[in-house]
C-alpha cells in the first residue's frame, strides 16, 4: 500500500480539464489509438487455465487483429496471428478448442505444426519448394505473469510484463492466480459508447457513492484511487464495518470464509490493479478476473473479460464468490449506464470538456498518458480529419 500517493496532494495549476470531447469521435484519431495505444502495449488475452493442454487454443480479434494463443505438444504456450499464409485465412475459425497435432487451414488445407512452422500446403508440387519457417505462422510476442497471458501485437514502449507489472507482484502473488482455474471462461460484450468513455468511469471512485449503492455499502468508506504512474494504478477497499444493508452484501460479508491464505490485512479486501491503457486484474479472498475494453467503432466497444476460482474451492467459498459476482454484475450495469451518459454528451455543443475532482486524478493521470502516446490529444480543438496523423507526427517530434 502506497500511502506517499495515498495521501498525494493535487497542485493548484493542476489541469482538470481532462481529454476534449473531439477525442471521443475523431476516426481519424480512433486509428492512431488502435495502432500506437492498442497493438504497441501489452494486452491480457487469457489465464494460462484457458488452455490447460496440449493442443488448447483460444482466439482473440481485437483492433483488426486476429491473434491466435495455443499450447504446443511440449506444454508451452505460443501465440502467433490467426492468418494463413497463404491467402490470409483464419487458420483456426473457433474462439476456443483443441486441435490433436496440427492446425489445418479450413480455406486450402495448409497444415501447420503446434510450434507454427509450415508442416505442407495442400498440393505441394503446384508451388515451389516452401520453407517451413519462413511460411511458418507469424508470431506475437507472449509473455505469462502470475497466471495471466500477455500478448503484444506490435514493439511499443513498454518494458517486458515482468518489469511493467513488478509494483504489483508482492501484493497479488499472496493469491496465487497462477494456480487457479476458469469459472465460465472468456466473456465479451458490447457497449455503445467510446472506449475511452469506459475508462474514464473505471478510473474513479467518486462516483462510488452515488452510482454503485452496492459497493458503497460493502466497502464505501475505505476505497480510495491511486493515480497511474508509469503504466500502472490501484484502487483499494476493505469491508464497511456495518456493511449489510443490500441484501448480497450481507449475505456476502455474513457468509464468506475467513481467508486464512491471506495476509489478515488482505482478508476482507477488494484491490483493482489498472493497467495502461485498457486493462484491471482485480482480486477478491474469493476469486480474480481480468477485464479489460477495445474500441470497435468511435462509438461501439468490446468489453472483455475472465473471472477464475480456485481449484480446491470450498463450498463456503463458492457460495461466497457467487454473492460476490452478484454484487459486481450489478456494478458493472450501472456503469454501462454512466458510460452511457456521458459519452452522448461529447457530441454536443454544449459540452465544454470536463471539470475533474481533486478525487479523479486517475482519470487525469490516464489522460495524461494517452497525450504521452499520442500528443495530438493535446489539443483542445480537433484538427481537421484528414489532418490528425500529421499534426500527431508533427507535435511527437517537438516532444
Amino acid at each position: 500500500m502506497n500511502e506517499t500517493i495515498r495521501d498525494l496532494s493535487i497542485p493548484n495549476d493542476w489541469d482538470r480539464r481532462g481529454l476534449p470531447g473531439w477525442c471521443y469521435h475523431s476516426e481519424a484519431l480512433l486509428e492512431l489509438e488502435k495502432q500506437h495505444v492498442f497493438r504497441e502495449h501489452w494486452q491480457i488475452a487469457c489465464h494460462v487455465s484457458d488452455v490447460p493442454e496440449p493442443g488448447n487454443y483460444l482466439t482473440m480479434d481485437v483492433v483488426g487483429e486476429r491473434a491466435l494463443i495455443l499450447r504446443d505438444q511440449h506444454g508451452e504456450l505460443r501465440a502467433f496471428h490467426n492468418i494463413c499464409r497463404h491467402r490470409g485465412s483464419r487458420v483456426v475459425a473457433d474462439e476456443k478448442g483443441t486441435c490433436r497435432n496440427a492446425l489445418v487451414c479450413p480455406f486450402h488445407g495448409w497444415v501447420y505444426n503446434l510450434d507454427g512452422t509450415l508442416r505442407g500446403a495442400a498440393r505441394p508440387r503446384s508451388f515451389p519448394a516452401l520453407d517451413k519457417q519462413e511460411f511458418g505462422l507469424i508470431r506475437i510476442d507472449l509473455e505469462v505473469w502470475l497466471g495471466f497471458v500477455f500478448i503484444r501485437f506490435r514493439p511499443g514502449p513498454q518494458p517486458s510484463v515482468a518489469e511493467l507489472m513488478k509494483p504489483f507482484e508482492a501484493e497479488l502473488s499472496h493469491y496465487n492466480t497462477g494456480e487457479m482455474v476458469p469459472t465460465e471462461g472468456i466473456w465479451t460484450h458490447t457497449s455503445p459508447v467510446n472506449w475511452k468513455s469506459v475508462r474514464d468511469v473505471d478510473n474513479e471512485g467518486y462516483h462510488v457513492a452515488m452510482a454503485h449503492p452496492a459497493l458503497q455499502d460493502l466497502y464505501g468508506s475505505t476505497y480510495y484511487d491511486e493515480p497511474f504512474v508509469k503504466g500502472l494504478c490501484r484502487s483499494f477497499a476493505t469491508f464497511n464495518p456495518h456493511a449489510g444493508r443490500r441484501w448480497s452484501v450481507d449475505k456476502y460479508v455474513r457468509l464468506a470464509p475467513e481467508a486464512s491464505h491471506l495476509p489478515e490485512d488482505l482478508r476482507k479486501a477488494w484491490i483493482y490493479f489498472g493497467i495502461f491503457p485498457n486493462a484491471v486484474i482485480a482480486v477478491t479472498p474469493e476469486s480474480a478476473q481480468f477485464y479489460q475494453e477495445f474500441p470497435l467503432t468511435t462509438g461501439k466497444t468490446l468489453l472483455r473479460g475472465g473471472i477464475y476460482r480456485y481449484a480446491d474451492e470450498s463450498r463456503a467459498q463458492r457460495l461466497a464468490r457467487y454473492l460476490a459476482f452478484r454484487i459486481d454484475r450489478d456494478t458493472q450495469s450501472e456503469d454501462v449506464q454512466l458510460t452511457k451518459w456521458s459519452n452522448e454528451a461529447m457530441t454536443s455543443k454544449a459540452f465544454h470538456g470536463f471539470y475533474l475532482s481533486d478525487l479523479e486524478y486517475g482519470v487525469r493521470t490516464h489522460h495524461d498518458h494517452l497525450r504521452a502516446v499520442l500528443p495530438v490529444m493535446r489539443l483542445d480543438e480537433a484538427p481537421d480529419e484528414q489532418d490528425v496523423a500529421a499534426v500527431n507526427a508533427r507535435l511527437a517530434t517537438k516532444s
